[in-house]
């Protein structure tokens, strides 16, 4: 009796793993980076943001300039950001240095706080292979439940 009830719990969390691994998940978001969009009052850890993550983006890496991912960082594999997409492959974007093109494979990620935020502005365009999902909706805490909207900000923005 006791082996058929582990071969069922065995048998769903193999395809709970899956399911999070390839169509869908949840990933904390820490720090004031993204405020007001994520964390508008991160005094503490326990105020962290939930986000759902869709994965069917990663398919063919379907982005779109104003989408909020998911991504390791590029100088620290170990480490997830999250940050929006302001320029694509082939985009012009105005930075410290001058003009920059974002070469073909990667995307120019800016946290929409920009005071506090360590982004492409620091670490330059990041390969499309790093990101692993797009995030769709804060999911917690219950009183910031909502639909993440697609946008570019207002600063930086794409040169000429």
């Amino acid at each position: 009796m006791w082996k058929e009830a582990l071969k069922k719990y065995v048998g769903v969390g193999l395809v709970g793993i899956t399911l999070t691994d390839r169509y869908a998940g949840v990933c904390p978001v820490r720090g004031s980076s993204m405020s007001p969009t994520f964390n508008p009052s991160s005094q503490a850890s326990f105020s962290d943001d939930y986000v759902f993550l869709e994965k069917f983006c990663l398919d063919k890496y379907r982005f779109s300039h104003g989408d909020v991912v998911y991504f390791s960082n590029p100088t620290n594999f170990k480490e997830r950001n999250v940050k929006r997409i302001v320029a694509m492959q082939g985009d012009y974007i105005a930075n410290v240095g001058g003009a920059i093109k974002v070469p073909e494979g990667h995307c120019w990620v800016e946290g929409d706080n920009s005071a506090s935020s360590y982004d492409s502005r620091s670490f330059g365009p990041i390969p499309l292979g790093l990101i692993q999902g797009r995030v769709t909706h804060v999911i917690w805490p219950p009183q910031r439940i909502k639909k993440v909207d697609r946008r570019i900000p207002q600063e930086g923005g794409l040169a000429l």
